[in-house]
């Protein structure tokens, strides 16, 4: 859950959360209130947020994420346990 957290729903929310927080330090500044931050957000806001939930999904696979070779062998039922699934390193020659 930590995962998902961190990787999709974190990247997703924090560009509205950071504009709502703008919002209300703004509210204080009423020149900052007008133009085009005031009426057209959303379509940015979602924009960068899928840009940085993009992001976060290829830093955890491709660097952070294990090797992509060898044979993954799924979970299995081996005397009376549960063995996890996992990747077995290729044969080599």
């Amino acid at each position: 859950m930590l995962r998902i957290l961190a990787t999709i729903i974190l990247p997703l929310l924090l560009p509205t959360v950071l504009y709502v927080a703008w919002l209300v330090t703004a509210r204080r500044m009423p020149l900052a209130l007008t133009g085009p931050w005031r009426t057209l957000p959303w379509p940015w806001l979602a924009g960068i947020g899928v840009l940085l939930a993009a992001a976060m999904l290829y830093i955890i696979d491709a660097r952070i994420g294990g090797s992509a070779q060898g044979v993954y062998v799924p979970p299995q039922w081996i005397g009376g346990k549960i063995v996890p699934g996992h990747v077995e390193p290729p044969a080599r020659p």
